[in-house]
C-alpha cells in the first residue's frame, strides 16, 4: 500500500517531468523550424523573430478561451446554476471539501442529463466552477460524490486549467510555425541557394520537424492531461481520506454506457471520465492509450486501490 501523501508527491514529480520534457521539445523544435524559415527566406538570422510572432499569435488565439473558459464551457454544455434546496448534497459536499482544500467554494452548475459525469473549469480558484450531471447526483451516494467532487476541486487547486492553457499555447506555437514553413516551401520560391548554403541543414531539419512536431506535441499534451488525472485522483483521496468512495464512483461511471449529449470533442478532456463513450474496450496497449485524454479506468482504480 502507498501512503496517499507519497502518491500525490509521486504524481506531481511524474507530471512535472512530462511537462519539463514537453517544454524542452517545444523549445528545440520551435528553434529549428524558425531557423529553417530564416534560411528559406535568405535571412542572416536565428529565426527568433518568427518564434516571437508565432508565440504572440498563439497566445492571443488562446487568451479568450483561457480567460472566459468557465463561461464558454458552461454555455456549450447547457448547464444551469445549481439550486441549494434541490441540489443540497452537491452544495454541502462542495462546501466541506473546499474548506478542506483551502480554496474558495466554486460556483456550482448542473447539466440536466441522466449520463454520469462531472467537470471543473475556470482560470483559477477565485473564478472556478464545478459542474455535475443530474445522473451523477442521483446515482452516487455521499461518499462517492465526495470522491468525484474532490477530484474536480483538485483540478482547481492544482491550477490544471491554467497549465493546460499554457500547453495549448505551446502546441499552437508549434503548429503555426510548422504550417508557415510548409506553406512557404510549397507555395514560394526560396531566396537562398540551399545547395550552397552552410545553413541548409537547418532548413531540412526544420521541414522534418514542421511535419512531425504538431503530432508529437499533441501526443505529449495528451500525456500531460492523463498524468493530471492521476494527480487529481490522488489529491481527491488526500482530501476525503476515503479511496473507496472514488473507486466506487469510477466503477459506476465506467458501467454507465450513456454518452453525454452536451459534451463534444473540444470539451471531453475536462470531464472526470470520457463523456463520449466512444473508446473501444479492445483499445488497449500503450499505442492506443497515447491518443486518449484520460487514463484507462482500470489503471486509475488500481492506483487508488494501492493507496492508504
Amino acid at each position: 500500500m502507498n501512503n496517499v501523501f507519497e502518491s500525490v508527491d509521486a504524481n506531481k514529480r511524474k507530471s512535472w517531468l512530462v511537462i519539463a520534457g514537453f517544454g524542452a521539445f517545444v523549445l528545440v523544435a520551435s528553434y529549428f523550424i524558425a531557423r529553417g524559415m530564416a534560411v528559406f527566406y535568405g535571412y542572416e538570422s536565428t529565426g527568433l523573430e518568427f518564434l516571437g510572432i508565432g508565440l504572440i499569435i498563439s497566445g492571443l488565439m488562446s487568451f479568450g478561451s483561457y480567460y472566459w473558459s468557465d463561461k464558454i464551457v458552461l454555455g456549450i454544455s447547457g448547464a444551469r446554476p445549481a439550486d441549494k434546496k434541490r441540489d443540497f448534497m452537491f452544495f454541502t459536499v462542495a462546501e466541506n471539501l473546499s474548506m478542506a482544500a483551502r480554496i474558495p467554494m466554486p460556483k456550482l452548475y448542473v447539466i440536466d442529463d441522466t449520463a454520469l459525469n462531472a467537470f471543473a473549469t475556470g482560470r483559477d480558484p477565485e473564478h472556478a466552477a464545478v459542474c455535475a450531471t443530474m445522473g451523477l447526483l442521483a446515482q452516487l451516494n455521499r461518499t462517492e460524490l465526495e470522491g468525484v467532487i474532490g477530484h474536480e476541486l483538485s483540478h482547481v487547486a492544482n491550477y490544471d486549467t491554467r497549465l493546460m492553457s499554457i500547453v495549448t499555447i505551446l502546441v499552437g506555437l508549434i503548429t503555426l510555425l510548422g504550417d508557415w514553413l510548409l506553406r512557404a516551401t510549397f507555395y514560394s520560391k526560396s531566396n537562398s541557394d540551399d545547395n550552397k548554403s552552410s545553413n541548409a541543414i537547418f532548413l531540412v531539419i526544420g521541414i522534418l520537424l514542421a511535419i512531425l512536431s504538431p503530432i508529437i506535441a499533441q501526443i505529449i499534451q495528451l500525456a500531460i492531461s492523463r498524468r493530471r488525472e492521476y494527480l487529481a485522483d490522488a489529491s481527491s483521496v488526500k482530501l476525503t481520506r476515503q479511496p473507496s468512495g472514488l473507486i466506487s464512483a469510477l466503477e459506476k461511471l465506467g458501467a454507465d454506457k450513456e454518452p453525454l449529449e452536451a459534451a463534444n470533442k473540444a470539451t471531453a478532456h475536462l470531464y472526470i471520465t470520457n463523456p463520449l463513450k466512444n473508446l473501444s474496450s479492445d483499445a488497449r496497449g500503450w499505442f492506443a492509450n497515447m491518443f486518449n485524454t484520460h487514463p484507462p479506468l482500470t489503471d486509475r482504480i488500481k492506483a487508488l486501490e494501492s493507496m492508504s
